[in-house]
This record gives structure tokens, sequence and C-alpha cells, in this order.
């Protein structure tokens, strides 16, 4: 790997399908074979299907606390969109790279990879290290095991960079998202004899119309953080379903929802409010069936990232050549490195994630040269321990 340029690393990481359904142990693989040719020992964490698998390493003096650079190797589907090319064959014209997570996120691997190959190949005061995960791109599944893997080893940097596109500007805050599914049941029945069942889907409409209101309130009078581009938490709900036949009145239906909240809110506490609500649905509807029922179930949560702009960090990234401190709408693995490692974290890569998610998603080679000569700086500093 110590031969390859970023963007050539880059095209050999798009070509590896890596989209979160599929294995990614090609690329793993590819990756920990790079790095042991530049000398760097890598230890790899499996899923528990053994198809997928994370990857940490420390290049440096592991008695010392150093910086860790962040990445996620998963990708989104291709299916139903319209690629001009082969989304899994890099392409450069125009000044930029094109393929499936290029900007998302493996022009920051890319760059990674190759800060990795130049600190092995120096005397470094403080250590640089490196952690790839898999399934971020469904919620951020792959971080925790890895990062339980890494603290098991003693692994605790003195700070992380999580490289999701930003245009290279620092951020500092994201939101947090809890998933929920609610579980609706009802009584079926013919449908000319409606009124005698209790439509499930009817419940789930009741529901919804409930995280509404909710969803008003919170816009009207709840926190706010103008620092984002939407400034309050969000409820939203993603997909319902329910029903066999229109002649049938439905006896279950699924509703699935999020919470993005802002820091400053407790998403355990709305979902305590939304619990409430339930309940309320529930009551009335027994009136008509006793089974009825509402459940909510958590199916997937992350935290929310809240570095101070003040923070150490914040200034390091600064001169090293980040632009100025930003806050981003889409979440990350940061929060999590944050609470579960306690590693003070920004946010900050090449790319746009306005380019992320769709077809000819791009990254510019001018954002990965900038990214090259943002993480050479972070090497040069930890020869001299920052």
């Amino acid at each position: 790997m110590r031969e390859l340029a970023s963007p050539a690393i880059l095209a050999r990481l798009i070509g590896f399908p890596t989209v979160s359904a599929a294995s990614n142990l090609a690329l793993v693989d590819w990756v920990r074979d790079g790095l042991a040719a530049s000398g760097v020992a890598t230890t790899l964490v499996h899923d528990a299907t053994g198809q997928k698998a994370g990857l940490f390493a420390t290049i440096g003096p592991a008695d010392r606390a150093g910086v860790l650079l962040s990445a996620h190797t998963d990708v989104v589907p291709v299916e139903g969109q319209a690629w001009s090319a082969d989304p899994f064959v890099a392409r450069e014209a125009d000044g930029r790279i094109y393929g499936r997570g290029a900007a998302d996120m493996k022009g920051f691997v890319a760059c990674a990879l190759r800060a990795a190959a130049r600190a092995a190949s120096v005397d470094l005061a403080a250590p640089l290290h490196l952690a790839l995960s898999w399934d971020e791109e469904i919620g951020c599944v792959g971080a925790r095991p890895l990062i339980a893997a890494m603290a098991a080893a003693g692994v605790r940097p003195a700070a992380c960079i999580v490289g999701e596109p930003t245009a290279l500007r620092v951020a500092t805050g994201h939101k947090g998202k809890t998933a929920i599914r609610a579980t609706c049941t009802g009584r079926e029945g013919h449908s000319a004899l409606a009124p005698f069942a209790l439509n499930a889907l009817h419940l789930a409409g009741d529901l919804m119309a409930a995280i509404r209101v909710r969803q008003a309130a919170l816009e009207a009078h709840g926190a706010r953080d103008d620092d984002y581009a939407v400034p309050y938490t969000t409820l939203h709900v993603g997909r319902i379903a329910g029903g066999v036949a229109l002649n049938i009145v439905p006896g279950r239906a699924e509703l699935d929802f999020e919470i993005r909240n802002l820091a400053a809110d407790d998403p355990a506490a709305i979902l305590a409010g939304l619990r409430t609500d339930a309940d309320a649905l529930v009551a009335a509807a027994r009136a008509t069936a006793a089974e009825a029922a509402i459940a909510l179930e958590v199916v997937n949560a992350y935290p929310g990232l809240a570095t101070p702009p003040a923070a150490p960090l914040v200034a390091l990234a600064r001169e090293l050549g980040a632009g100025p401190p930003t806050k981003v709408a889409y979440g990350t693995e940061g929060g999590l490195f944050a609470t579960l490692l306690g590693v003070p974290t920004v946010v900050c890569g090449p790319g746009d994630m306005a380019q992320g998610h769709r077809p000819d998603e791009f990254v510019s080679l001018d954002q990965i040269a900038a990214c090259d000569a943002m993480l050479e700086q972070l090497v040069d500093r930890l020869r001299s321990g920052i």
C-alpha cells in the first residue's frame, strides 16, 4: 500500500461492493495485507456470522496516547439508481473520482491508509491509530463491538477523527438517533362488519397522529441549536405496513419511526411520552377489543456528538488545515467513540455528503489531495508527540 497514492487506493476500495447486506471480508483482507506490507500489525473483529469484520491497528508507541482515524467500510445499495457507469468500478473524470462510496466514505479510508503507510515509515513519538468498522449505514452496528475490542486491548487514543465527508470542515456535533418499531394489535374481521373488529392500521394511524403532535410541540417549544440546518429534535415515520386484503379488517400493523435528538433533548424521555400516548390509545381501543395493544421496541440507537468548539482537538484540526467548525445533519460513529471509549471526537473528511447515497457519487481529487495534506501534517505532529 505504501507505493499507492490515495486516488489509486480509493479506486481499489470502490472495487469492493461492500453494501451493508453483503460481506466486507475481501476489502478488510486487502487492507490487512496492505498494512502488513508496511509492517503494520492489525487486529480483526468479526461479527456473529463471521462474514463481516472490522479492523484496528496502532502505529507507533502503544504506551502513549495518540490520534485515532475512524471510518466505516460499508456502502449503501445501488439498486434502483440510474448510474451512468458501473458503480463499483472507479471512474476518473473532470477532476473527480466517481463510484459508490467515493464520498461516503472510502475517500477518507484511502487517505487514512496512505497516512498509515507513511506513519509506519517514520519514528513516531505518539501513535497513529486506525479503526475500520462495518454496517455503519444500517445504524452504526459494527462500531460497538469494534470499540469494545479496542478498549479490551487497551487502546486509549487522546483524540478521534471520524472521516465522514464534511468538505474538510471540522464538525463538532451531530444529533443522536433512536429507531423504534410500533407493533399494533387489533382484531381481524370481515370488512362488512368492520365496526365489530378493530383495525390495527387505524390504531397505527392514531399513533402516527400522536407522533406528529409531539413533533409540532418540539418544533414550537423544544430545545434549539441554530448550528443545525434543522435546529430542533425531529420525529419521523418512515414505514407503515399491515393488512392482507381489502375485505379483511387487519389485526396487525407495524409502524417504524425515529427520533433524531439534539444533545439537550433526552430521547428516552420523548419515547416515554409516546408510550403514554400509546397507552391512552390502547385503553380506548379495548372498549372494542380486549386484545388491543401497541408495543414500542427500540430496534437501534446511537448517541449524538457534542464536542465543545473550544476543545483542543478542534484547535488541532484547524491547525492541520481543516475548515471552520460546523455541525452535520447526519449521524456518525463519532458519538459512540466519544461515549463508549471516552475519546474527544470530531468529524472531518473529504467530499460532501450531498453526493453520498446518490447515483454517480463522487469525490473531487482536490478534496483527496487536501485530506492527504492534512493527514501528512498529523503524522508530522505525531513524530514530535503532538
